[in-house]
Order: structure tokens, then C-alpha cells, then sequence
């Protein structure tokens, strides 16, 4: 007899929505049955072109029992008042990234969802794809001895070239740390371990940008967030790492995240996908030469942390 599937109800209909709304193709643990937004007709959208059962308001989401986990993908200023409301609905909650705006807001949500018995989670998942994971057996395996420490860069030129409206991208909530850096901080910390205490620096480099994407071409946006941010972490181990995430970078050459252990060095893929190549250059080695992934889900398995 198969076991029933988790009946999961999507809130945010937005650019991210496309690859969740088609989760339980890849994973038979959840069905998407509903899903929902401020905008109807793009939920509706949404819903015919996923074969979702229905479109409907957040309040008709929430009531409905046969929903056990809502996925909130709203934008990041949102999150926390639509988990909450989630919880106090009775409903697991995975949330995209950041799980709230404040450590603050983070604390209520946790202690609400214990009190009611229901479970919270946050992106990123891709941790558990077939790259990161990889680059954790290596690890595991003694390939490049005892970290000592990492690198991390997550440098672009920002989004208001290509997002069709970007401008959350640089209020409260949005800029390269919330947006991109939670990708590469859950990689660190999966290979390294937790942090012991960190120290940074951030900047508003340009308090005025246009849109030059459409529909908004010439838009412009005043920026309300860092976006240029760089870090010093030191994780329990005693290993020392390095982060940059910058909106403010035009081209680099930089690597995504390398982690650098007593017996050489390890080249991980970029922590926003789950697969890519994973490299190790050992001591005494003249190249770095490409391991094959040791894992699956490494094609775009967003959602996989809801299953």
C-alpha cells in the first residue's frame, strides 16, 4: 500500500514559484493541491500552467484542512507575518529565504510552531543536492585533510537588468546577503560547521538605480539595503573563512566557495544550484582534477526540503 501524500498549498505565485509549483513531479512524498497570491490572476496563472487543482485567496488556503504544509514564497518583508499566520492556522510552514527579517521575528515564529506542534523550514535546500553533498563526503572522507578555511564570493552587477521588478532586491529584507547569501553561508556551514562569532562591513554603494528591464525600463529605485557586504567568520572548529556578496560588481573571476584543509583544496560549485563540478587539487598535486558527483539531486531540485 503506498503511503498517502503530504497535501502541500503554495502562497506567492511569483518569479521563484515556477520550480516549486512543479515539486511533487519530482517528489512523491508532496502534491501541490492550491496555491495563492495578492494577484488572483496570477495564481491562476500559476495554477493552469502547473495542473494545480485550485487558485484561491491565502484566507481559503489557510482554512483548508487537507493542507498540511504551506511553502511561502512571498517576498521577504512578507515572510514572517504569512508563516505566522500559517502556524496559528495549524500548518507546518517552509519558508524561501530569509526565514524572517529579524532574529527577533525568527524567535516568535519558532516558539509559536513548538506550541502548536507543527514544524518550520527554510530554503536553501540546495545544500542537499548532489554537489554540496558530494563536496561533504569528500570532506568526511579526509580527501583534503582538516579545513583550516574557506572562501566565499557572490559577486553581480545586480537584478534590475533582468528582473521584470526588482525593486524589493534593495529594500529591507532584499540586497546580496539575504538574497544570494544564505546559498553560500548554509554551504559553509554544512562543510565547516557551526560559527563560532563573525565580524563584517556593508555598504549602500549607489543610493539610486534604473530598471533597464521590462515592463519597468527607467524606473528608478532607491535603494534601502546594503549591497556590498563583506565578512570574517570563525567557525567552532577554529577554521577561518571570508564572504563577499556584492550587487555592486560588474564582471569577476572569483571563485564560488573554496575550502581549504590541511592536505590540500576543494573547489565546490555554486551554492545557488545542486549539482556542477566539484574539484580537488591534493597536496603535492600540479592540477586540480574534477570528482564525479557521489550523490543524486543534481538537477534543479528545489522543494526538496519541503519532501
Amino acid at each position: 500500500m503506498s503511503t498517502p501524500r503530504t497535501k502541500i498549498g503554495v502562497i506567492g505565485c511569483g518569479n521563484i514559484s515556477g520550480i516549486y509549483l512543479q515539486a511533487d513531479k519530482t517528489f512523491e512524498a508532496i502534491e501541490t493541491v492550491a496555491c495563492s497570491d495578492l494577484l488572483m490572476d496570477r495564481a491562476r496563472e500559476k495554477a493552469a500552467e502547473h495542473s494545480i487543482p485550485r487558485a484561491c485567496t491565502v484566507q481559503e488556503l489557510l482554512a483548508d484542512p487537507e493542507i498540511e504544509i504551506v511553502v511561502n514564497l512571498t517576498i521577504p518583508k512578507a515572510h514572517a507575518e504569512v508563516a505566522m499566520a500559517a502556524v496559528e492556522a495549524g500548518k507546518s510552514v517552509y519558508n524561501e529565504k530569509p526565514l524572517t527579517l529579524t532574529r527577533e521575528e525568527g524567535h516568535r515564529l519558532l516558539q509559536a510552531a513548538q506550541a502548536r506542534g507543527v514544524r518550520v523550514g527554510c530554503a536553501p535546500d540546495t545544500f542537499l543536492g548532489g554537489g554540496l553533498q558530494t563536496c561533504r563526503k569528500l570532506i568526511d572522507d579526509g580527501w583534503i585533510g582538516e579545513p583550516v578555511g574557506a572562501t566565499a564570493f557572490m559577486v553581480c552587477p545586480g537584478h534590475e537588468s533582468w528582473h521584470p521588478s526588482p525593486d524589493f532586491y534593495y529594500q529591507l529584507g532584499g540586497g546580496p546577503m539575504f538574497d544570494m547569501g544564505p546559498y553560500y553561508l548554509t554551504a559553509l556551514i554544512s562543510l565547516m560547521g557551526p560559527l563560532k562569532r563573525i565580524a563584517g562591513i556593508a555598504r549602500i554603494t549607489y543610493p539610486e538605480r534604473t530598471i533597464t528591464s521590462q515592463p519597468l525600463y527607467g524606473t528608478v529605485i532607491h535603494v534601502n539595503t546594503p549591497t556590498h557586504v563583506a565578512g570574517t567568520m570563525e567557525f567552532a572548529s577554529g577554521a577561518i573563512g571570508t564572504i563577499v556578496t556584492s550587487f555592486d560588481v560588474h564582471a569577476s573571476e572569483l571563485p564560488r566557495i573554496e575550502i581549504y584543509g590541511s592536505q590540500g583544496a576543494l573547489s565546490v560549485p555554486d551554492p545557488n544550484g545542486f549539482g556542477g563540478p566539484v574539484r580537488v587539487r591534493r597536496a603535492g598535486a600540479k592540477e586540480w582534477s574534477e570528482v564525479p558527483l557521489t550523490h543524486g539531486y543534481s538537477v534543479n531540485s528545489r522543494g526538496i526540503g519541503v519532501a
